[in-house]
């Protein structure tokens, strides 16, 4: 009986289709590719006007060749969002955070067509159950947890990805948020540490989080439950990131460390997109959010411990690279 329960199951990995919702999107290339790179039959979804964007058509031109399908659709014309989801088996949300709470329309979708084996809801960062945000970052985690419940209330087999920080996102610039927020330099000279840069933060590379959200999404063993992306390798404080640069480089860098009062101030007085970030940095970086509690097995899985055949890329290989095209440049 075990023996047929497990042919059962590789039988539905081997042969699963996947939809991938916001698969042009920042994240959602990175999922839409390890999903064709696994033998899943793919598609992203897309808007009838999109092909044609300019902005987007190397995208989808890198789709084609890896053997993805583009699916016309949108969330928010029901008619074309069922008639997709009916084409798979597996629908993956990576919505931007502008249209979370849109995702309600895709659980309608679902729930219509009836044929669903995992939705996997736009989430991508830190639990939004399991945090100590404050407005506005707050207000973000709390539409995420609607959508979840909501999930749950239509008996939806879902996994939730808690993929912590985009590691190309934020170690670009060594995690330096302030002034100028968009900086993508690397620092050489100084370095501003949120807090007192002690706590654990978890930053992982886009692909990674392509490959272990695919893996999670057809596994019996993440079924109705939290997967979160904490490799050892990734988990770092603000502190040891800045010595490990250092090392890199050969020098010591001035720490700038800007207090939790300072933060909160400077959150105060931003503008709103910037307060978003902020306040998301302050839960993640000064609270810990991302590394201070348990993961309850009953609940949740742990990503690297549920598949050790992944080869990430650890935060030491990455800034390796990120130093090698510093000297090329």
């Amino acid at each position: 009986m075990a023996a047929a329960t497990t042919l059962a199951a590789e039988e539905w990995r081997s042969n699963s289709r996947v939809l991938i919702i916001g698969g042009s999107g920042y994240i959602g290339k990175f999922i839409a590719e390890a999903s064709a790179k696994k033998g899943h039959p793919t598609f992203v979804l897309i808007r009838e006007n999109s092909i044609s964007s300019p902005e987007k058509s190397d995208i989808f031109q890198k789709f084609k060749d890896a053997g993805i399908s583009l699916i016309h659709g949108d969330i928010f014309d029901h008619d074309s969002l069922v008639k997709a989801i009916k084409q798979v088996d597996i629908v993956i949300c990576a919505v931007a955070k502008d249209l979370i709470a849109h995702q309600t329309k895709i659980i309608a979708a679902i729930k219509e067509a009836g044929n669903i084996k995992r939705f996997v809801p736009s989430e991508f960062g830190s639990d939004p159950e399991r945090n100590n945000a404050i407005e506005p970052a707050k207000s973000v985690y709390q539409v995420k947890v609607g959508i979840r419940r909501a999930i749950e209330e239509e008996g939806i087999p879902y996994t939730y990805v808690c993929s912590n920080c985009f590691g190309e996102m934020f170690l670009k610039n060594l995690a330096q948020v302030l002034d100028p927020p968009a900086s993508t330099h690397l620092p050489t000279d100084k370095v501003v540490i949120l807090g007192n840069g002690n706590s654990k933060v978890v930053f992982n590379q886009e692909a990674d989080i392509g490959e272990y959200t695919i893996k999670a999404v057809d596994d019996p063993r993440t079924l109705n439950k939290t997967i979160y992306l904490r490799p050892s390798g990734n988990i770092v404080s603000l502190n040891d990131l800045a010595t490990l640069w250092e090392k890199k480089i050969g020098k010591s860098l001035e720490r700038i460390y800007v207090s939790e009062e300072q933060l909160l101030k400077k959150i105060e007085e931003s503008a709103f997109a910037y307060k978003v970030v902020l306040s998301l940095c302050h839960s993640a970086f000064v609270k810990g959010d991302q590394t201070n509690f348990e993961i309850d097995p009953s609940l949740a899985v742990e990503a690297s411990q549920l598949y050790p055949d992944v080869n990430y890329t650890s935060i030491d290989q990455y800034l390796d690279l990120l130093l090698l095209q510093e000297v090329n440049h």
